[in-house]
């Protein structure tokens, strides 16, 4: 085989070695890249707080008890089985989103609806820019506001505290244009097909939630509603 034609086979074999690296991790399709923009060093210092672990238990805030069981039993019927099979596993990804989005003043519905966006609840997911997880952060990330390690995106509440400190940062930036916070986030900014796609997946996350759940004793037992839960 002539040298150029091997290789041109070794680029092609490269190629899609990486194509099934990345659908195996379950690469989205949306994900963009993060852009680095230089930041005083106040604001550094306030988004490295806020990623800063704090050791406590993922605890969101609800009206009640019975908020609390509907608004996780709704909530749990949409996530894809195949990524949340366990109804204890949908239960805590579900409270450590609204939690993390709560510490960072945000909307749970938003930061669910971006997720699905992103990641499609993939919490192994990297996309050809290698943004990592659920919320698909950018690794340099880590190295501005955190320790560095980039291998922590792939924790749940690591990616999830990072990618809501975030977005509250690009909001404060844009002094709460979401739709062009939104742009930021995904490194698309002035373009509408990212923004319209995570409004509108909002929008379905919050009628989820305003909806009859039905009843799971399984959900309703992981989120300690009934004895033994």
């Amino acid at each position: 085989m002539p040298a150029f034609a091997v290789r041109a086979s070794r680029r092609i074999l490269a190629a899609l070695s990486g194509a099934a690296l990345c659908m195996a991790l379950g690469a989205p399709a949306q994900a963009g890249p993060q852009q680095y923009e230089p930041m005083s060093a106040s604001v550094r210092s306030a988004l490295a707080a806020a990623v800063a672990d704090d050791r406590s238990a993922p605890e969101p805030r609800f009206v009640s008890v019975q908020e609390k069981v509907d608004w996780l039993a709704a909530l749990s019927e949409r996530l894809p089985r195949k990524w949340k099979p366990d109804p204890q596993q949908r239960v805590e990804f579900l409270k450590s989103v609204r939690y993390e989005a709560q510490r960072a003043g945000l909307d749970p519905h938003l930061v669910l609806g971006l997720i699905e966006v992103e990641s499609y609840f993939r919490r192994y997911a990297v996309s050809h820019v290698g943004a990592r997880g659920y919320m698909q952060v950018m690794p340099f990330w880590t190295r501005v506001i955190g320790n560095g390690d980039s291998s922590a995106l792939f924790d749940m509440r690591t990616n999830l505290r990072y990618g809501c400190a975030i977005l509250r940062h690009y909001i404060d930036i844009e002094r709460g244009d979401l739709f062009r916070a939104l742009g930021r986030y995904n490194g698309s900014l002035g373009r509408a097909e990212y923004p319209n796609l995570v409004l509108r997946a909002w929008k379905k996350w919050e009628h989820a939630a305003a909806a009859p759940p039905p009843a799971r004793p399984a959900v309703q037992a992981a989120a300690g509603a009934v004895p033994g839960g």
